[in-house]
């Protein structure tokens, strides 16, 4: 693999670019040849505080994200001079080094000229290429500090760039929204049972399942439920510090009944379904509206567990609102928010079925505990399901 070509139709998230000079390992293909790298995600608080109930005042101190790299030692130097304060996002400490020039002004570092030229001024830069481990190494990578705080490192397998239909393979700023979020408000998920719809690669899930009792992580189509099965392996060591339990499921939003064939992979067994309607109280989705018509296929799907759970429950939505260039509106538009917005509006107006939806935003003024940009395009959404009150009459005689 000498260079990475991305085709027209490829779509490409950026969370892995804030540590572009860091070697990202490539583990293995996927079924469909796609490369697949693993990422780790390094929460910096103590093991009592996963294991605490928890207030809002009772959060981790310090939480940071870095990519799997051999050059650890130095990455990880860079990433304890930064500090996260709540609602303040990044600050550098007083320790950090920062160039200057003899007038007083940051220093920046120039691109060295192409290694072309004859003369160069400085050695060119190196190119950074993929390394590819074999599958046995994976479980070597990081071992010395795992060991030393093996509930705090979240290990992640996911691609870099894939076509539109296979986005949900990678990592999304909404899912790092919505998993601050989940580690915010620990009371509402602590012993519960969850349901994550188009799950990806299971970050969220995972880290709900550190309070929860049961998390269901669902979504469609074997090779990235197979990509989620293994992201559950490789951090079962967090799951198991609340004795929570992720089970991860096929759920397709354009059928209207669960998979139960044992033939399939990932099916549902009846025990799970009548656990799920029956207990399920807590249901989240990150980055799941780039599409109309799957949007709609959410809404839909969404209206149609949550008639059938037995408890009154509340729905966390994340999600970005991206704006595009249309040849269509020869404007920026962002039209896919747009119908997620007029979804929304839709889903409190329906009042039949017995139930009441009240839609809320999310202020994100919550602790940022996973470093990525929390730019203000990103937003979470509160819907609290509820059993309407029943009409009374009153009869005169």
């Amino acid at each position: 693999m000498d260079e990475v070509t991305f085709k027209s139709d490829t779509v490409l998230s950026d969370v892995h670019l804030y540590t572009p000079n860091q070697r990202h390992l490539m583990v293995r293909l996927n079924g469909m040849g796609q490369p697949v790298f693993l990422s780790q995600f390094k929460l910096l608080w103590s093991r009592d505080s996963w294991t605490h109930s928890g207030t809002e005042d009772s959060g981790p101190r310090d939480v940071s994200a870095q990519e799997t790299s051999p050059a650890r030692s130095e990455s990880s130097r860079s990433h304890e001079d930064l500090s996260l304060q709540a609602g303040d996002g990044i600050t550098i400490q007083e320790g950090l080094n920062v160039p200057l020039d003899e007038d007083g002004d940051l220093d920046v570092v120039r691109r060295p000229r192409a290694a072309s030229d004859p003369n160069p001024a400085e050695p060119a830069r190196d190119k950074v290429h993929p390394m590819i481990l074999v599958q046995e190494e994976d479980d070597l990578l990081g071992d010395e500090e795992q060991e030393s705080c093996p509930h705090s490192i979240i290990k992640i397998e996911h691609t870099m760039a894939t076509p539109l239909e296979d986005v949900g393979k990678q990592v999304w700023r909404g899912a790092l929204l919505l998993a601050d979020y989940i580690l915010f408000r620990r009371d509402l998920f602590q012993g519960c049972t969850a349901l994550e719809l188009g799950a990806g690669t299971g970050l969220a899930s995972i880290v709900a399942a550190t309070m929860a009792h049961t998390v269901y992580c669902t979504d469609v189509g074997t090779d990235l439920l197979t990509m989620c099965q293994r992201n559950v392996a490789l951090n079962s060591h967090l799951a198991a510090t609340g004795d929570g339990v992720i089970k991860v499921k096929e759920l397709d939003w354009l059928k209207d009944d669960l998979c139960t064939d044992p033939k399939v992979p990932f099916s549902w067994s009846e025990e799970d379904i009548n656990d799920m309607y029956d207990n399920t109280t807590v249901l989240f989705a990150a980055e799941v509206f780039y599409d109309d018509d799957l949007t709609d296929a959410l809404f839909n799907t969404l209206s149609r567990l949550v008639h059938r759970l037995k408890n009154a429950c509340t729905a966390i939505l994340s999600v970005e609102k991206r704006f595009n260039f249309t040849l269509r509106h020869l404007d920026v538009t962002c039209e896919a928010y747009d119908h997620f917005r007029a979804s929304l509006d839709s889903l409190e107006k329906l009042a039949d079925g017995g139930l009441r939806f009240m839609v809320e935003p999310v202020e994100a003024s919550f602790p940022q505990l996973l470093i990525y940009e929390r730019i203000r395009q990103l937003e979470l959404w509160k819907i609290r399901v509820e059993p309407t009150a029943p009409v009374t009459s009153d009869v005169t005689s």
